[in-house]
């Protein structure tokens, strides 16, 4: 048997096998013991007479197996992660009793121990194959089954699935908690969360006159600084819009939203229970992004409960769709129908940042992906995925009208409820419902990989007149496909000080060249902007004249969404080397302060950081860093008190800080003797300033030890972990390196945070090192690790040194890497690719 993966062959096969999956009844106890819980689970399944297949169990060990009534020895059908089926009947009734593990990986069932009070919390999570760590279960999408959950658990407990609690018997000790049935649905979005969680509870009304619970659950000692209030609110609206968009009602009987800790992803959408990140309960000031974030996050799993749960992709190779329609509709119910009316600044911002990053790499694929197995499904959760398919979305759209999308939803969800479906299936009902042949336009967007630019080509006359305004369309040559662009093409000139557009013009681009329409004869504006409204997937040129005006004048656009697309068009143009990294830094440096959305200064200060570490020439790295970090410093001081920018600027500062003076000046605001006015030193804010000062050698273990001992919260843990792993001596990296590649047992979060303070540093001397280390360990770790576990350490560390002996590393390993591991080649290729890019970047950063 061939060990943890699937492919779609045998998910293929097996579905020919297994005609109808009836019902599954689990049965788990989660009194036994602190590793492992005995799980029994029964299925009744439809199968072809005489036919033989498997169904899918990791387990520590097998008790039993029974089909049809016919004892089956567990040494001789099962190897720990599936069992054999031999001679079915046309109607089969089996039962495994089995001892499932508990992880802490935030994979299966995963088992936490709160530092602060030492209760125990429980959370599942089973996308993409590890229902099958909880109970026996045929992992594929395309077999959806009833299911019904009785959990034994401590009576401090609380217990929630995906339905509501038909039954709860009380004991003395332990109680037994039964769940109504399921509907019919795939087994990745099934669900259970245990402990000792408080919950706050609201309710709504549906469209079709049902009372549905809002329920949202977190840990005791987290309940004080959870805002339901806000959730509540998110939620209510997201209902409301989704509802009347789609004319389908809500398809589940409640609705629970469980904030989680030690949780690998944003969220996941468990039928009526999603799991969400803990650290979207803010006991600190956060940021506007942050709290925005949450807000996409929860209407994004809300949409969910619609696309991808009442019906289901067939097999993953439609994952896509699942999730870049989910990404798409948080964006368009958050911007119509909640607060956040900027959210497509937010994402412009962020998510395609993110998209033509991924795009660019080696690695980039169709936004329909061929997926041979789980190991290609859990490697294209990317960009790709989510970023480039809710853009595309967003352009088909707006090639069909929006009313027109979604009475083709509406069709969709009414045609396949509780099924399965592919992309086809939605194609039918979009091209009856808009009238436009789309076959085309798939093969374009969907079938072909790789990102275009669109670059403006102005003429004008002696009298600075318009002659001629066209785009010129590119592609790579690795993926030479030409694609239709609906775009507006935006004209802004300085009234009252401010950048105002005063023409705009929407027009479609095809092929290489496009003029565009009712644009000769103007007078050339100061800046020329396409794509001004961020409806095309591309990146976008300025000329030299609007490059120009947006370097000192970026700050005076009127509106946030301008302003995102030229960030965006700057960003794109440094790492294709086409402005140098320090004129970017200028930019960014000269125009930041007056930013107003919040998900843009995060984006584009990540992005600062990005350039001072890789992208600036070596020889001039210290000199702007330490100029960035002057210039963020008063910035800060200027930002309105208690803002958003205001923090938003410490904290970048505080990372940047390099010379004696602005140590200095860190140390200070950590101590208090320097203050801003309205900028509060919280715990959060405390290990930031700590974290940069004991990564420049200011602080030390003693210092960590004593901010750890004052929060002895798991988050807490965290933020010491990522501090004593930023301790710029090599004993402080060699530490790091034995608990995260050669004993690899700390949990996900603590790991994740330790991987993040190893690569806190600006001295290569300090991880050289480990760049042989690196490419002898990380085979052995992708082959016997879980697959989050390890792709966080082989991602997390890749070495981040601009050289050619890096590169010369990496290519040496993938050349003599054997077949059959295609993810971990991918994430092998996708770190040589930064490196290769960042010498390019550098070689070009060259100032006239």
């Amino acid at each position: 048997m061939p060990g943890l993966n699937l492919t779609r062959q045998e998910a293929a096969e097996r579905a020919e096998v297994v005609t109808k999956v009836r019902a599954y009844r689990v049965d788990l106890d989660l009194t036994a013991s602190e590793t492992y819980f005995p799980s029994t689970t029964t299925v009744e399944f439809e199968a072809v007479p005489g036919s033989s297949t498997f169904i899918d169990a990791i387990t520590e060990r097998v008790h039993s197996v029974t089909l049809n009534g016919q004892e089956l020895d567990p040494a001789e059908v099962s190897d720990g992660v599936r069992i054999a089926l031999p001679d079915l009947a046309e109607i089969n009734h089996l039962t495994v009793v089995a001892d499932a593990a508990y992880t802490n990986t935030g994979e299966g069932l995963h088992r936490f121990v709160d530092p602060v009070d030492g209760e125990v919390y429980l959370y599942s999570q089973f996308e993409v194959p590890d229902s099958r760590r909880v109970f026996a279960v045929f992992e594929q999408p395309d077999l959806k089954a009833e299911f019904t959950f009785t959990v034994k658990a401590p009576t401090a407990w609380n217990v929630i699935s995906n339905q509501p609690v038909a039954q709860r018997e009380e004991g003395s000790e332990a109680d037994i908690w039964s769940f109504q049935p399921t509907p019919r649905i795939s087994s990745y979005i099934t669900a259970l969360v245990a402990g000792p969680y408080s919950k706050v509870s609201d309710a709504l009304t549906t469209t079709d006159g049902r009372t549905i619970s809002l329920d949202i659950y977190a840990r005791r000692s987290l309940i004080e600084y959870l805002d339901h209030e806000e959730i509540f609110t998110l939620t209510k609206q997201g209902f409301e819009f989704y509802e009347r968009q789609f004319g389908v009602p809500y398809p589940f009987d409640k609705y629970d939203q469980l904030f989680v800790p030690e949780f690998n992803a944003g969220a996941m959408e468990n039928a009526g229970c999603v799991t969400i990140l803990e650290d979207y309960i803010f006991r600190s000031k956060t940021t506007d992004a942050m709290i925005e974030r949450r807000a996409i996050t929860v209407l994004h799993e809300l949409a969910h409960m619609w696309f991808g749960d009442l019906v289901t992709m067939k097999w993953w190779n439609d994952l896509w769709l699942n999730e870049s329609f989910a990404e798409f509709m948080s964006h368009l119910s958050a911007a119509e129908n909640t607060r956040f009316t900027h959210a497509w600044t937010t994402f412009s911002a962020m998510e395609k940042t993110w998209a033509y990053r991924q795009d660019q790499l080696p690695s980039t694929h169709p936004i329909v992906a061929d997926i041979k197995d789980l190991h290609d499904v859990q490697v294209n959760f990317d960009g790709i995925t989510y970023a480039k398919g809710a853009s595309v979305l967003r352009q088909l759209v707006a090639w069909v009208g929006q009313e027109e999308f979604m009475k083709a939803l509406n069709a969709y969800f009414s045609k396949h409820s509780w099924g399965n479906a592919t992309l086809a299936d939605l194609m039918v009902e979009l091209e009856a419902t808009s009238g436009r042949e789309l076959q085309s336009w798939s093969r374009a967007w969907l079938e072909t990989a790789g990102v275009n630019t669109l670059t403006p080509s102005v003429e004008v006359n002696e009298d600075g007149m318009i002659t001629l305004l066209e785009v010129i369309q590119t592609a790579p040559n690795e993926y030479p496909t030409l694609r239709p662009h609906r775009m507006t093409a935006g004209f802004y000139d300085f009234i009252d000080g401010k950048l105002v557009r005063v023409h705009g013009v929407e027009f479609d681009v095809d092929g290489e060249r496009t003029e565009i329409p009712d644009t000769a004869g103007r007078q050339r504006p100061a800046l020329i902007l396409l794509n001004d409204e961020d409806l095309a997937y591309a990146k976008v040129r300025l000329d030299d004249a609007s490059f120009d005006t947006a370097k000192t004048h970026l700050r005076d656009f009127e509106e946030s969404l301008p302003r995102a697309v030229v960030w965006g068009a700057a960003w794109n143009g440094t790492r294709d080397g086409q402005i140098p990294a320090r004129h970017f830094v200028d930019l960014l440096l000269d125009n930041i302060g007056a930013e107003t959305d919040s998900t843009t200064i995060l984006t584009q200060l990540r992005n600062l950081a990005t350039t001072l570490r890789m992208y600036v020439r070596p020889d001039a790295q210290e000199e702007t860093r330490e100029k960035a970090a002057s210039k963020l410093w008063e910035i800060s001081q200027s930002a309105p008190e208690g803002s958003d920018q205001q923090l938003q600027f410490v904290q970048a500062f505080a990372s940047h800080a390099t010379s004696d003076e602005q140590l200095d000046t860190v140390e200070s605001l950590l101590a208090g003797s320097t203050r801003l006015p309205g900028l509060a030193i919280d715990k959060d804010l405390a290990w930031k300033l700590l974290t940069a000062l004991v990564a420049a050698g200011r602080k030390g273990l003693s210092d960590i030890d004593s901010a750890a001992e004052s929060d002895k919260t798991s988050t807490g843990a965290q933020r010491a972990a990522q501090a004593r792993a930023a301790i710029p001596t090599h004993e402080a990296k060699e530490k790091v390196w034995e608990l995260v590649v050669e004993s690899h047992d700390l949990p996900n979060v603590i790991q994740r945070s330790a991987i993040a303070g190893f690569n806190t540093t600006t001295r290569d001397s300090l991880i050289r090192p480990f760049v042989s280390r690196y490419f002898a360990s990380i085979e052995k770790l992708w082959r016997e690790l879980s697959h989050e576990i390890s792709q966080q350490i082989v991602t997390g560390l890749f070495p981040q040194i601009v050289d050619r002996d890096v590169l010369d590393a990496a290519e040496e390993f993938l050349v003599q890497l054997g077949e059959g591991k295609d993810s971990l080649r991918r994430q092998v290729m996708e770190g040589r690719d930064s490196i290769e890019r960042a010498l390019r970047v550098q070689s070009a950063d060259v100032i006239s």
